[in-house]
């Protein structure tokens, strides 16, 4: 059998997270609404109705140009892409064509394996969502609630080689779009919806061959799979002497299968022309070079930086910056801790990230701030409390018990490292002791260990252990 590449592009829907609709004042998320509760006359394509453009909406598609490395189009147009289906109640769609909100741009991937790939960003541009069908009791039913949703329109070049590839794309561009606050890029709500084309060619060459599209998917899972079964088809398909039809196949989840939906269109059946209703998009220089200004720190380069600035290992920078906001919170609390680096990133990694867990929150919705988990750290570190009392003091914190020092001070849980107070127990352990004291004597210094746990069971584990260790081997040793 012949060696083949898999040869991948992806198209995804992002829904932009503004409060309205493009061109109406609509709620723009109608996620559990009833159908068809969430139009109006201009979303639901009623006669005589003029579109009114969301400033919103262009603003955060230029932020996520920019984001892309896309050059941000200072003039862009809206165009009519034609075409008649149930769910697009004006027989046409308002979208972008040829001179879109971004031209270019690129996603640096950084695979598991630590190599990378850059995929190159053939189109970007803002458009109108349709509505949905969906066929029960025989019957197709149509819900208008998600016509005139805000979408930005990515596709990426043919750039990509491998299921998994595809899977780390959109993976890394939904924490993309939430890090730089676009999109809530939730696929199961239909915030970020992917279509994957995919062909197969023999291995060294360099000739596209024809491409198949794959339609809704809904998981990052579902992508992989589809993709690997709709590649295994192409390549059983060629090796039986048949040749590939540029269809439109539609994914099963339930039973992870594909079926044809229909002969996949071109654009030419679009029939684009320019919107009438609605002017050119013009954005100054400043207006451009504000949105640049307004980019944050991107993932890839804050991951380096972690790893560059504070000697974090790859694993430990990616959980970090997985999220923006525990990505923030990380930062702050290295450096209101004021010490190593790595001691916060450990915290944070394990307990904190059990305590995120527990409640169901993010790092932004914590009422345990970055300076309370350093004050806690510092505790621990400076031998204030015990590593077991500072994880509890977490929850403490995030109950509403207040701060941590006044929490330590009210429950008394601070560490016992008063002589006097620690040498009455010790002796006391050791009189009562005599065959562990002979055993200790005669070389079996390994029962140290044991003498620390009785003194740490007499004091509710409160004892400073340093100290404690210290005045037993004064005692033993006499």
């Amino acid at each position: 059998m012949k060696t083949y590449e898999i040869v991948i592009g992806l198209e995804t829907h992002i829904q932009l997270n503004t409060t309205s609709k493009i061109f109406c004042s609509c709620k723009a998320d109608s996620w559990g609404a009833e159908p068809n509760t969430n139009i109006c006359p201009v979303c639901s394509g009623l006669p005589g109705v003029l579109p009114v453009l969301n400033v919103e909406t262009v603003r955060k598609g230029a932020l996520l140009a920019a984001a892309m490395h896309a050059e941000i189009n200072p003039v862009s147009y809206f165009d009519r892409k034609n075409y008649f289906y149930p769910d697009l109640p004006k027989g046409y769609q308002i979208t972008q064509f040829d001179e879109p909100i971004g031209k270019g741009g690129y996603m640096d991937l950084q695979m598991p394996d630590g190599t990378s790939r850059r995929v190159r960003i053939h189109k970007l541009h803002l458009e109108e969502d349709a509505g949905k069908t969906k066929i029960e009791d025989g019957e197709r039913l149509v819900d208008f609630n998600r016509c005139g949703v805000p979408l930005v329109e990515m596709v990426t070049e043919p750039d990509l080689r491998s299921a998994e590839e595809a899977a780390q794309y959109l993976t890394q561009l939904r924490q993309l779009l939430r890090w730089i606050g676009v999109s809530e890029a939730d696929m199961e709500r239909g915030h970020l919806r992917c279509d994957a084309n995919v062909s197969i060619r023999e291995a060294g060459s360099t000739v596209l061959n024809t491409k198949t599209e794959i339609k809704n998917v809904n998981s990052i899972d579902a992508v992989r799979l589809a993709i690997i079964e709709e590649s295994k088809r192409q390549i059983e398909a060629v090796e039986a002497g048949q040749r590939i039809q540029s269809y439109t196949l539609d994914w099963d989840a339930d039973t992870g299968t594909l079926r044809k939906m229909r002969s996949k269109e071109t654009e030419a059946d679009y029939r684009y022309f320019r919107e009438p209703d609605l002017l050119p998009v013009v954005l100054s220089a400043e207006e451009i070079a504000e949105v640049i200004a307004s980019l944050p720190e991107l993932p890839i380069e804050r991951r380096a930086r972690f790893i560059q600035d504070y000697q974090l290992s790859a694993y430990d920078a990616d959980i970090l910056t997985s999220e923006r906001s525990l990505s923030d919170y990380y930062e702050e609390s290295v450096r209101l801790f004021g010490g190593a680096a790595k001691v916060v990133s450990n915290w944070m990694m394990n307990d904190l990230s059990r305590l995120m867990n527990d409640t169901g929150k993010s790092a932004a919705e914590l009422r345990l701030r970055p300076i309370d988990l350093a004050e806690i750290i510092r505790m621990v570190e400076g031998g204030k409390i015990n590593p077991a009392t500072g994880k509890s003091l977490l929850g403490k914190v995030e109950a509403g018990g207040g701060k941590p020092a006044e929490i330590v001070e009210r429950e008394g849980l601070g560490l016992i490292a008063d002589e006097d107070a620690l040498s009455g127990q010790i002796a006391a352990i050791i009189a009562e002791s005599p065959a562990e004291v002979e055993s200790f004597r005669a070389g079996k210094e390994s029962l140290l260990g044991w003498f620390v746990g009785q003194v740490m069971r007499r004091t509710g584990g409160k004892a400073d252990p340093k100290r404690t260790r210290e005045l037993l081997l004064e005692q033993l040793k006499r």
